[in-house]
């Protein structure tokens, strides 16, 4: 089979490893199609779509006595018309629902239109079937969605009403699905249903749960045609599309190709090496977790407890209800500082990681953690601290955070909303478009961001943003954030020893980023994954 499986979703192992992919949007993808077009025979790419998609709806769904192909005007329809060719002629009852162009269509769709039309007539017409709406469907049949693909043209609740009904019952198909390209709706190149297309311009976050755009109650998988394209690995792609197929159609993407956009990490985790035998607790680095104001006690614990699990040599808690109070009986190994003291003059951790708990007393250790820790992550109320303009010491925080040695010391590791305030913007315009948001942060404050979520991005200045392949809704429980702090902590303690790169840092941060979500996907538990058991489960990276 042509397509190669890249992702696999459902329940089970939720990743395969592989290599790190390129990821292009819509008019990267456009000049790709452009360019090969012209050096090949006329309607190639088309036909290879064609086939490419009835190949893997075959093999998807073998004992489908019918195929519900819905077909818009547009060069995604025509793939589907051309894959519509093939069920026919393999003697599959075949139902096509074509929304036809409005004028008559390009010379690829009129010639997909013929070879549907000439199948049918090789097999006898009575095979094939113009429909309006779905026929009925058993589990082992097949519905495909070719409406959009990539497509410009908007979907919304205002569109001719029968692309809307069609489309709501292939959602509900209780078959096989398989989208060609891309989920109808679905934006290539955020993973977001946009706001205005559905006239919620405030209400973006819930856009995923329109009746519309979910329900879906058959299996769900997508064939990415040519490239790949970020929106299936974020936001809301990642449960729109399913398992993910790939086929670039021969089009090879090397050579004098446009360069990536983005890339997808599907295991960015090197081998880790051996540490040596005459290492002691002092090789792999010292982290502060500065953070536990009153009635947060417990995010700086967690913090604390991912960085000992997750390697650093020595780890304290520093908070800011004092020292005595600050023990953690279930982490005997942490030692303690009072926040409101610490000694900075005298020692300073190789990584401090500031805002787990912190509340407002966070901002009193912000400027001592950026003038003098080789390496800061932050997290939660450090970020709100940031972000907060109306404080007259903000601009010599950002100032502090932009004049650090390298990007690669500082890290911030917000969720839409804490980004949403450090970029003045909502958090729908955030999830709107996830990956330029992590980007500009990055550029804003000089530093590698995590922008938590689905599919984490993880941005630095004047690099390639990675989408990180791992992680699940196992993660959406309270602390969850505060370990992964702690966790990139221990990464970047042992890595400040030995002098790495900004480079080899934004790495170190992509797999701790991976790992963390890979303890969601293979958790058996008993009961929830909780931030204690996420923390305890923390390994050098």
């Amino acid at each position: 089979m042509s397509a190669q499986r890249i992702l696999s979703g459902g329940p089970g192992p939720a990743l395969q490893p592989g290599p790190t992919r390129p990821l292009f949007d819509v008019a990267t993808t456009r000049l790709i199609e452009q360019r090969h077009l012209a050096a090949l025979p006329a309607h190639t790419l088309m036909r290879r779509a064609g086939w490419s998609a009835a190949q893997l709806g075959h093999a998807l769904a073998p004992d489908a006595q019918r195929v519900w192909l819905l077909c818009g005007p547009g060069h995604n329809g025509g793939d589907g018309l051309q894959a519509a060719s093939h069920f026919v002629a393999w003697g599959i009852e075949t139902w096509v629902t074509w929304f036809e162009p409005a004028q008559a269509g390009t010379a690829d769709i009129q010639a997909s239109q013929r070879a549907l039309q000439a199948a049918a007539q090789q097999v006898g017409a009575g095979r094939l079937h113009w429909v309006d709406e779905a026929p009925p469907l058993s589990p082992d049949d097949l519905a495909v969605d070719a409406l959009l693909g990539i497509g410009a043209r908007p979907l919304t609740p205002q569109s001719d009403p029968r692309w809307l009904q069609a489309l709501a019952q292939l959602r509900q198909a209780p078959c096989v699905q398989l989208a060609v390209d891309l989920p109808s709706g679905l934006s290539a190149d955020t993973g977001s249903y946009p706001a205005d297309q559905l006239g919620q311009p405030d209400a973006i976050e819930n856009i995923g749960t329109s009746a519309l755009f979910q329900g879906v109650t058959g299996l769900k998988h997508t064939l990415s045609l040519v490239s790949l394209k970020p929106g299936l690995f974020t936001a809301a792609g990642r449960d729109a599309c399913g398992q993910i197929w790939f086929d670039a159609l021969g089009c090879n993407l090397a050579g004098d190709d446009p360069v990536a956009a983005w890339l997808w990490q599907p295991n960015p985790l090197a081998p880790l090496a051996r540490r040596p035998h005459s290492n002691h607790k002092g090789s792999h680095g010292d982290v502060w977790v500065i953070g536990g104001a009153p009635q947060m006690r417990g995010a700086a614990l967690l913090a604390a407890r991912a960085a000992l699990h997750g390697g650093a040599g020595r780890v304290w808690v520093a908070q800011f209800t004092g020292p005595q109070a600050a023990a953690d009986p279930a982490q005997p190994e942490l030692m303690q500082l009072d926040a409101a003291q610490l000694p900075w003059a005298t020692q300073s951790p190789h990584v401090a990681v500031l805002g787990c708990g912190g509340g407002a007393l966070v901002r009193e250790a912000l400027a001592d953690a950026l003038a003098h820790a080789p390496t800061a992550v932050l997290d939660a109320d450090a970020l709100n601290a940031l972000a907060d303009t109306a404080d007259l010491r903000h601009a010599a925080w950002r100032e502090a955070c932009r004049a650090r040695r390298d990007w690669g010391r500082t890290v911030m590791t917000p969720h839409p909303l804490e980004a949403a305030r450090l970029l003045s913007c909502s958090t729908a315009q955030v999830q709107g478009n996830r990956l330029s948001a992590a980007q500009e942060l990055a550029e804003r404050w000089q530093a590698v961001v995590v922008l938590k979520g689905s599919g984490s991005v993880v941005a630095a200045p004047g690099e390639v943003p990675r989408l990180i392949a791992s992680g699940n809704a196992a993660l959406a429980t309270g602390g969850t954030g505060d370990a992964l702090a702690g966790w990139i902590g221990a990464a970047l303690a042992g890595r400040t020893l030995a002098n790495a790169s900004a480079a080899e840092r934004l790495q170190a941060v992509c797999g701790v980023v991976f790992a963390h979500g890979a303890v969601a996907e293979h958790w058996a538990g008993p009961g929830t994954l909780t931030a204690s058991a996420l923390a305890a489960a923390a390994h050098p990276v």
